[in-house]
């Protein structure tokens, strides 16, 4: 078996791409720790930021076919775990705003109570922003988003071309950026 802890940044983000799990093995081993103790910094809660780092590398393992660096490795890594942090302090935000309203009677403090209402609300937007794409948009974004077909397959089953499928998904990805708000709809990709 190739030693893989000799591999550059670059070279283990080729090979990741190409599908080799004993790449992302060693880009685990290389950053799982740092990566950590950032977001620890950041969280100052253990869990939360393992899980943060977890959500990153998952996603890396979902993804490995697409994975393109514009970047350097170790940037890409600590912007991702950036962007979930900024996540969960924007999540944070609209919990606050959510209670300083007042509309409610629930204990501030409850994890079960946060998740309840991000679920609630957040999901309750997003569902109405997506009912209101002209219905081929519409189709073309569930199909993508929450089939996870791609732009190819997608094409083929609605027999359109790809340039169009890509173009619904574009117009619909604006569209819930400018109506959402982008905090919102970070949160939601993130998640979802």
């Amino acid at each position: 078996m190739e030693d893989y802890s000799k591999y550059s940044d670059p070279e283990l983000a080729t090979a990741l791409r190409l599908g080799n799990d004993a790449a992302f093995k060693e880009i685990y081993t290389r950053y799982f720790k740092l990566l950590y103790l950032f977001a620890y910094n950041k969280l100052r809660d253990e869990e939360e930021a393992k899980d943060v780092v977890h959500d990153v590398f998952a996603w890396m393992i979902d993804h490995t076919e697409n994975f393109a660096l514009k970047t350097s490795l170790s940037s890409y890594l600590y912007k991702s775990v950036l962007n979930k942090i900024f996540n969960i302090f924007s999540h944070q935000a609209i919990i606050k705003k959510y209670i300083d309203q007042g509309d409610h009677y629930i204990e501030v403090d409850s994890t079960e109570t946060d998740y309840l209402i991000r679920e609630k609300d957040i999901a309750g937007m997003i569902r109405q922003e997506i009912e209101a794409m002209p219905p081929k948009m519409r189709e073309v974004y569930r199909l993508r988003f929450e089939q996870y077909l791609s732009a190819k397959e997608i094409a083929a089953k609605l027999d359109i071309s790809e340039n169009t499928v890509n173009t619904h998904l574009k117009r619909a990805v604006k569209q819930l950026k400018n109506n959402l708000g982008i905090a919102v709809f970070v949160l939601y990709v993130l998640n979802g």
